[in-house]
């Protein structure tokens, strides 16, 4: 194992900790631009339909998907500054 990807491990799972975090607080705020009352549905909530379910629900990935790629690559990019290789 490389220097790199060493020296990554525990950036990366820190930044995976906070990119958990952000994402969740960016789909709040996504949710309530779009005009949506209170929280997202939850699958098991009786009173919400199948469609504002599975809407949400895609949101949601989506924007915790973009979240941690952008922290992973923000990460990666540090390591190779200091190491002078990426860590993969």
């Amino acid at each position: 194992m490389n220097k790199a990807k060493l020296a990554y491990r525990p950036v990366g799972l820190g930044l995976g900790m906070v990119s958990g975090l952000l994402a969740g607080l960016l789909f709040k705020e996504v949710w309530k631009v779009l005009g949506k009352e209170g929280d997202a549905p939850d699958a098991m909530d009786e009173s919400r339909t199948w469609r504002e379910v599975l809407i949400a629900a895609a949101m949601q990935g989506a924007v915790f998907a973009a979240v941690k790629a952008a922290v992973d690559r923000a990460g990666a990019t540090g390591v190779r500054r200091l190491t002078g290789t990426w860590p993969s």
